[in-house]
Formats: structure tokens, C-alpha cells, sequence
């Protein structure tokens, strides 16, 4: 497999792997990963944040073992459900920092007319005296390249909803101009002096295939992992690693948890063909590596029904804007 695959992860439990609340670890995920998109780029002008300008690392660490001995006041405030949607979750993950940090001036303002809701500001911020406005959002795209493309818009949702290009364009082209709309300013304290995207999140790579160079726009440290279709799952090792299908709200940060949670390659190849078999929602599984009496993950990939690439090929096609 890809060495790149487990880059994520070997970093994130050098600097983390202490850290045993999986709240406390989504969050710390959040606050030190790459970004998804690379602030540095000229192709964004200046319009993407991150957080890696804002936070000093000392004062991370403190603040993020503090919590992990006492979780309490993180989890009372992320108030979970059965329902509850990953991108909420984080952000509420986030809203919790920026608060404890003194940054936090608003979280999910809405923005309405006499008729309707404009738009949501996702946070706005006080920083360096100046009333800061972010749209934040966690993805996970696969590269569906078989039409030789591997700019924002072949990057597909595993529910083929959207693409990463669609994604970038609803927030630069849309959500960042919220506060320029005339409905806005009674909503607002401030002026806001500055729009940015904050986007973190996981890129997943075809197994058969080398992962593309350096993307434009992309970090080009962010997170990967990869995917392939349940039947090339004949071609992994099966006495190499224990797997783990991961939970929705459990998709931020490399997994860590007991042997017994874990299965072997023949159990999760039953499950998944029994599972694709009525479902054909995509599957984050974790590979992960038995360490003393816990097991941690050091790759991660979704698998796909077989007829996924077939399906996403054509909502690239659709999402495509015609010549």
C-alpha cells in the first residue's frame, strides 16, 4: 500500500496518540491536521484560512491534555444524537475551542430578509481587533479519474452528492459574500473585515493506482487514504492487519481502540458484500496495526459497491459544466 496512506496517521499518533477521549482526539484532529485546501496558494487570493497561523503548539498541548482528563465540559456542549450529522459535529467541536480561546463572537448566525433565511454565518471571530468571518467545513472526497482529470471536480462525495469543485464554489462564489448582502448589517456587530474558507477534511486515492502529484489549490500535506471496490478487497493481506468500520462521527481522527473491537479481513469481506447487497452507500474502514493490547489505525480507505465508479462517473459528467 501507498506510504502516503499512513502519513496522517503515524504524525497524528506521535503528537497525539496519548490522548484517549475520542472527542478530545476528533478535536485535537481538527485543530493541528493539514487543511484540505492550502491557505498559501494563489489560486484562493488570500480568501483561506488556518488555523496552523493562529494556534501555538505548547499552548495546544496544554490545553488539549487538560481536557482529555476531564472531558465533561467538551462533550456537555456537543449534545449528541443518533441523527446527529458529522459536519455539525465538528463544528461544534470547533465552536468549543474558539470559545475557550475568547475568539468566538457568533456560531450559525442566521441571515433574514422579510421573506426568507439569506444565508448562515458558520462562525464569525474577533481577531487582532477585527470581526473575522469563516465558512468551515469537514469533507472527504474520492478521485474518481478515469476521465484523466484530477482537478476539484473529480473528486466525488462516497454518496455522490457533490464534488469537491461544487463544494468550492457554493463557498467562495456564495457563502463568503454573506455579509456583503444588504439583509446582513443588522445582524452584525461589526463591520466583518475579512471572508475566509476553513476547510479540513480526507482525499481518498484508487488502491491500483498511484495518488496524482501536487493539485493545484490542495495542501499538499492533506490527509489521504483510498478506496477501492469490495471485490478488490481479494487482493489485500489477510494476516497483515485488523480492520475497523468506522462510524460516521468517528471519520476525523485515526482511530484508536481495543483488539476485541477490531475483526479480521474475512469478517469485514462478509459484512460488506451482505451490507452492499441492500445498501450502496460507501464504507470507511480503518486498517489497523495490534500494538501491545489496543489497536491503532494506520491506513484508511472506503470501500465501495462495485458499481460505484460506474455511478460516479456519471455524476461527474452531470457536475461538469458543458462546453
Amino acid at each position: 500500500m501507498n506510504s502516503e496512506y499512513g502519513r496522517s496517521q503515524r504524525e497524528f499518533h506521535r503528537r497525539w496518540g496519548h490522548l484517549l477521549d475520542p472527542h478530545v482526539r476528533g478535536l485535537a484532529w481538527l485543530l493541528d491536521a493539514p487543511d484540505l485546501l492550502d491557505a498559501t496558494s494563489q489560486k484562493w487570493q488570500g480568501r483561506v484560512a488556518s488555523l496552523a497561523d493562529l494556534i501555538e503548539p505548547s499552548q495546544l498541548a496544554e490545553f488539549l491534555a487538560k481536557l482529555d482528563a476531564n472531558p465533561a465540559p467538551l462533550i456537555s456542549t456537543l449534545n449528541i444524537t443518533p441523527y446527529t450529522r458529522l459536519g455539525r459535529y465538528a463544528e461544534s467541536l470547533l465552536a468549543f475551542y474558539l470559545h475557550d480561546r475568547g475568539w468566538l463572537t457568533a456560531h450559525g448566525l442566521q441571515v433574514r430578509d422579510k421573506h426568507h433565511t439569506v444565508g448562515e454565518f458558520d462562525f464569525l471571530l474577533q481577531i487582532a481587533g477585527q470581526l473575522v468571518h469563516w465558512e468551515f467545513a469537514t469533507k472527504f472526497y474520492l478521485l474518481e479519474s478515469s476521465g484523466a482529470g484530477h482537478d476539484a471536480d473529480y473528486f466525488v462525495g462516497p454518496n455522490l452528492a457533490d464534488t469537491l469543485g461544487a463544494k468550492m464554489h457554493k463557498i467562495f462564489d456564495r457563502q463568503l459574500h454573506l455579509a456583503a448582502h444588504p439583509a446582513a448589517a443588522q445582524f452584525l456587530p461589526a463591520p466583518v473585515s475579512m471572508a475566509q474558507a476553513l476547510v479540513k477534511g480526507w482525499l481518498f486515492y484508487r488502491h491500483s493506482e498511484d495518488a496524482p502529484g501536487i493539485i493545484e489549490g490542495l495542501h499538499p500535506a492533506h490527509c489521504r487514504g483510498f478506496w477501492c471496490a469490495c471485490a478488490e478487497m481479494t487482493t489485500w493481506d489477510a494476516s497483515a492487519l485488523r480492520y475497523m468500520v468506522l462510524p460516521r462521527l468517528s471519520w476525523l481522527a485515526p482511530a484508536c481502540c481495543a483488539i476485541e473491537e477490531t475483526i479480521t479481513l474475512p469478517v469485514l469481506e462478509a459484512q460488506l458484500q451482505q451490507q452492499f447487497l441492500d445498501d450502496t452507500m460507501p464504507v470507511m474502514v480503518a486498517c489497523m496495526e495490534v500494538v501491545g493490547d489496543t489497536a491503532r489505525e494506520v491506513a484508511r480507505g472506503f470501500v465501495v459497491p462495485d458499481d460505484w465508479r460506474t455511478r460516479a462517473g456519471q455524476r461527474i459528467g452531470l457536475s461538469r459544466p458543458r462546453s
